[in-house]
């Protein structure tokens, strides 16, 4: 599984993305064929590594960045990038914090990024590239239409695989009205899920790098997303065993910090649920609470559901309550009741349908 990016990471990306004053700076100190080193952050902790150079305070503009660059010294800006701080200045880090880099303005921007919170970037000269750090993270600016091709790349993948989601979603809202869930069925919904969404994490990451270039990406990511991430939580919600160490945010974490590998053996998502009083059969039957068919009708707020879940126990006893027995529930009342009644009977006819059509 590709490394997570933190979110200092990310922050830092969107502050040089396209369409902001830094990025038109850095983009100007590239064309000019110079390099330079950044620093995104003008508080105590940085100015306690800071030598030399001169204060400037003034107004950030990418005129002004790029003509700073022509000297040798670090150029410190405020935290928001607003204005400029100081240039020329010579940074001295810790010389004992690890770096993998070898020359010498990448290993100041590394230890720096390391030693303090706060985004550094390092231009190139000779390699012409722009690389951001941010605490232990590195990454490498890339050209506009390289990321665009890239997202759009992933849009399609993400596109098949939500596809193949809804199969699986929709063949498990049938086993479940039928009474007849495996582990299987769970586990497979939920490898799906998760694959999902861990291409979404990595559009969302060119999305951040796109700027105003990514707004294209950014609305079908959306359109395609629809509903993923909380049909993830119900699932889980309606099978994973809670005990007094092991609750919903548990169960999700463990499932998003499976490996690529771990994820798609289905023993380990297993685990993830926490059913540790059940053997690890595939075959072996489950029954769903009911929290997540019961979300898909309309108008019935959480602390409902969780009411109705709480008096009946499962789905299927869910599904055989009377109205009278829905309306004893405490926040239901008559209406809702008939409401939940008549929800419940049309996704049970749809399922049907769907699977045997």
């Amino acid at each position: 599984m590709a490394p997570r990016r933190s979110p200092e990471l990310l922050a830092a990306l969107s502050v040089v993305a396209p369409g902001t004053p830094l990025r038109a700076g850095l983009d100007r100190i590239l064309q000019a064929k110079m390099g330079g080193l950044v620093v995104v952050g003008d508080g105590p902790e940085v100015l306690n590594i800071c030598s030399g150079g001169f204060l400037l305070d003034a107004a950030f503009s990418p005129q002004r960045l790029s003509e700073l660059a022509k000297m040798d010294g670090a150029i410190i800006l405020a935290s928001d990038a607003s204005r400029i701080a100081r240039a020329n200045v010579h940074l001295v880090p810790n010389p004992n914090v690890p770096t993998s880099e070898t020359g010498t303005r990448h290993r100041t921007a590394e230890r720096v990024a390391r030693s303090i919170d706060v985004p550094v970037i390092s231009i190139s000269e000779d390699m012409a590239i722009v690389a951001v750090y941010a605490r232990d993270q590195k990454h490498t600016l890339e050209p506009i239409p390289r990321l665009l091709t890239r997202a759009n790349q992933a849009l399609q993948t993400l596109e098949r695989y939500k596809v193949r989601l809804d199969e699986v979603t929709a063949s498990l809202s049938t086993v479940e009205v039928e009474d007849l869930v495996t582990v299987r069925d769970v586990v497979t919904v939920l490898q799906r899920t998760e694959m999902v969404r861990r291409v979404a994490e990595e559009i969302e990451l060119d999305i951040v790098e796109l700027g105003v270039d990514g707004r294209l990406v950014s609305l079908q990511l959306d359109e395609l997303l629809g509903g993923v991430e909380e049909d993830r939580r119900l699932v889980i919600k309606d099978y994973f065993h809670e005990d007094a160490g092991w609750h919903l945010d548990e169960a999700l974490e463990a499932l998003a910090d499976l490996g690529t590998e771990d994820l798609l053996d289905a023993k380990a998502v297993v685990a993830a649920l926490n059913l540790r009083d059940r053997t690890l059969d595939l075959d072996e039957a489950m029954a769903p609470r009911g929290y997540r068919l019961l979300a898909r009708i309309p108008r019935l707020p959480e602390p409902v559901i969780e009411a109705i879940v709480a008096r009946f126990g499962n789905l299927q006893k869910i599904m055989r309550a009377t109205i009278d027995d829905l309306d004893d529930v405490a926040g239901v009342g008559e209406t809702r009741a008939r409401a939940i009644k008549e929800g419940l009977s049309r996704l049970a006819e749809t399922s049907i349908l769907d699977r045997y059509a």
